[in-house]
């Protein structure tokens, strides 16, 4: 019996409608197989033109990315991006979300999440080194708010933590745009050979495709298909599309795969994620140019009387798929059953250029591979530039009675309080490679066995992307770029995650534009390419959709982890140097949210050969010893980043008084972009402010280190333990509330 029987149930509009193809994609569809599907069929399709697998939205866009240079080996396209450290070592690493899952069911949304990025790092050969995350929850007064926090935190860690890859950075905000659709994105960056990378593609006739891992169950159906759409008043109906993982077994996968690296056996390897074995299958089948026949009755099933509709459509956590070299099958199966792992020889490689599914001795689905793999429409959706506010003077933003006093309340709310709540629940010391842990301007770990580290970070601000997209995008770029430069890295490459929300909406499709806009223009300037990355739309619920956040990971080079530098002062009498322009801007900025209730006017502007300027000065400074500690300035502006730094190293500081023509409200709060803290010894502290000079490069003495408060004259002194009390105790006390 061939497919063009398998037609029952009926395809009706009604079920096309529930797998997420619109009318004229249907009759797209039809014009493709030049009949009717079997709801396999349907299903194969629905999954591979879904947003989340095909990016038809995006598509056009994402292509105007800066996407190559000297030390990228692998760039969009693969499970993961490739750059090289030097010495024949690289850097795997990619950043995806797992938003609506985690939304649904928050523990299992965010564990799956976490495992599904680390999959895509070792299925190419690498041994996965460190995890990050980047968490938007909705305002703490909204009553899920506290249950999508302790259920996702719990989850990030639970996972990670059993399998034995340490958590070393990551960033957490709280915003009333997320209320209904929080944001999960989970970022994997894993260290392998240069001469020992791994593909997907299936080339060659007539090999053994095996599938190994854990068994396929029922759960995650749909779940790329779910992932597409936005939420409605019947999103919680949607659990049963969710996964469900398993640690532990993920820890054995890994372990397994990369032994079997070792033996030269393997043609394609290719994690079972978003579509599960469809995508799987059909994406190995065209990078290689062949067919692929897969026999469903050999897919080992912890579930009886699967259909195939099921096991091609199930999204069961740890499974891969591998083509393996003719005649290897026993070699690999013997490691595969060492480890106690599934292990089926499920089909083989074809010279028909079709995927043809069988089940108990039907074929289920006959598709043309090529087609399917890349038939998915490719949309232009509509999209106008949204209107940028203008630049707010500083003197509009209301003076505060006290500056320490709000400094005080600033760190004590949910926008900058201490995160410590959150990454203590993070083994961020296993494997014994962490150099610098949660906290501080950038992870950092040591490439085992070497001097040699990787420096890695995420970083975005939603509020000057809904104001600007493309100066906030840009800032995004920019801001991991500093923090990798803080601890005196080399910045490589990044990867994002674009969080938007319905394209279909011109608006919105304006964002995401204005964003790619930014991310280019800043990549191209700071030879700091795109190698992976992830799109994540449908972002809102009943047409509330979530602030534009597209989430940027960086990841750095640093050739000796002697030479680095972190936050915390450690010195009695050094001398506090802000480098950068200062402009006290205000427009955008948290301290404006605070004293005025609102926020308004433009974000700061990004000047990309300063920030050139000043990051080889910084990295030079790091790297010659010149510099005790180091903070570039961010969220609430120069005075936030100094009180980071003092109460990172329990070091008080005298403030000197400002003598320029800004209010003082704005020099200590402003969020002027470029900026950085430099802690030096005050005998060097001249020739730092020369050098900066040279460069045309605005630098001043701000302060002194000493004591254990923080002093301006004209205010009484905050102690440290009286603003550590306070910055620590918000998120612990919001957590622990009834």
């Amino acid at each position: 019996m061939d497919a063009k029987t398998q037609t029952t149930p009926e395809i009706t509009p009604e079920i096309v409608a529930e797998h997420g193809l619109t009318s004229g994609e249907y009759q797209r569809l039809l014009k493709i197989l030049e009949r009717e599907p079997s709801l396999t069929e349907l299903g194969i399709f629905s999954v591979m033109w879904s947003e989340h697998c095909s990016y038809k939205s995006s598509r056009v866009w994402l292509k105007t990315l800066p996407t190559s240079g000297p030390q990228v080996i692998q760039g969009p396209g693969e499970n993961a991006g490739i750059v090289d450290l030097g010495d024949g070592d690289a850097c795997v690493f990619k950043m995806e979300s797992h938003n609506h899952p985690s939304y649904i069911e928050p523990y299992q949304g965010a564990a799956t999440g976490v495992g599904g990025i680390m999959r895509d790092v070792f299925t190419m050969g690498a041994r996965p080194v460190a995890n990050l995350n980047a968490l938007r929850f909705g305002d703490p007064a909204h009553p899920k708010t506290r249950h999508l926090v302790s259920g996702v935190v719990a989850g990030i860690g639970g996972y990670g933590n059993c399998v034995g890859v340490p958590t070393v950075g990551g960033e957490t905000n709280f915003d009333a745009g997320y209320n209904n659709n929080i944001l999960v994105n989970a970022m994997c960056v894993g260290l392998a050979r240069t001469d020992k990378i791994f593909y997907s593609a299936a080339k060659g006739v007539g090999l053994p495709i095996v599938y190994v891992g854990s068994k396929t169950g029922r759960d995650g159906i749909h779940g790329a298909t779910m992932a597409s759409a936005e939420f409605d008043e019947k999103s919680d109906e949607k659990r049963p599309t969710v996964q469900v993982g398993d640690p532990f077994t993920e820890k054995l996968l890994i372990e397994a795969c990369l032994e079997l690296m070792d033996k030269d056996v393997i043609v394609a390897i290719q994690d079972m994620g978003a579509a599960g074995l469809t995508s799987s299958s059909c994406e190995m089948a065209d990078k290689g140019g062949v067919g692929i026949a897969l026999d469903l009755d050999r897919v080992p099933q912890r579930e009886t009387n699967m259909t195939s509709y099921e096991m091609m459509l199930s999204e069961s956590q740890e499974r891969m798929l591998i083509v393996l070299k003719l005649g290897s099958e026993a070699e690999a199966e013997a490691i595969f059953k060492k480890w106690e792992l599934d292990f089926a020889v499920v089909g083989a490689t074809t010279d028909t250029g079709r995927m043809v599914v069988t089940h108990q001795g039907r074929i289920e689905a006959d598709i043309p591979v090529t087609t399917l793999a890349n038939s998915a429409p490719v949309y232009e959706r509509p999209w106008f530039p949204l209107a940028v506010p203008k630049m707010i003077l500083p003197e509009w933003v209301p003076a505060p009675e006290t500056i320490l006093g709000t400094l005080k309340t600033m760190m004590a709310g949910p926008a900058l309080c201490s995160r410590r709540w959150i990454w203590e629940q993070y083994d961020h010391m296993v494997m014994g490679d962490t150099v610098q842990r949660p906290g501080g301007n950038a992870g950092i770990v040591r490439v085992h066995g070497t001097s040699k580290g990787i420096a890695l970070t995420c970083d975005v601000t939603p509020r000057y992307v809904a104001a600007d997209p493309i100066m906030g995008a840009k800032q995004a770029v920019v801001e991991t770029w500093r923090n990798l430069i803080a601890v005196g890295a080399d910045p490589l490459a990044i990867t994002d995650n674009l969080n938007f929300a319905n394209p279909e909406r011109p608006e919105v499709m304006g964002q995401f534009v204005g964003a790619i806009k930014g991310i280019a223009e800043a990549c191209n300037a700071l030879d700091y390419p795109v190698v992976s990355g992830n799109v994540s739309l449908y972002n809102e619920t009943k047409g509330a959709g979530i602030p534009p956040t597209p989430a940027i990971g960086g990841v750095g080079v640093i050739p000796d982890v002697a030479a680095t530098a972190d936050i915390a002062l450690n010195r009695e009498g050094d001398l506090l140097i802000v480098l950068g322009r200062e402009r006290g801007h205000l427009g955008q900025s948290l301290y404006q949210e605070i004293a005025a209730g609102k926020l308004e006017g433009a974000p700061p502007p990004i000047d990309l050969a300063d920030e050139i300027k000043a990051g080889r000065l910084v990295r030079a400074l790091i790297r010659e010893g010149n510099v005790s500690a180091i903070h570039d300035t961010s969220d609430g502006g120069l005075l936030v980043a100094i009180a980071e730094m003092a109460l990172a190293g329990n070091f008080g500081v005298e403030l000197f008084p400002y003598e320029g023509k800004l209010p003082g409200h704005a020099v200590w709060f402003g969020e002027d972009q470029g900026r950085y803290v430099l802690c030096v010894d005050s005998m060097r502290a001249e020739e730092v402010l020369d050098r900066a000079r040279l460069l045309a490069l605005q630098a001043r003495i701000i302060g002194r280190t000493g004591g254990n408060a923080l002093m301006l004259k004209g205010e009484d002194p905050l102690p440290l333990d009286d603003l550590r009390v306070a910055h620590e105790a918000w998120l612990p006390d919001f957590m622990a509330a009834p």
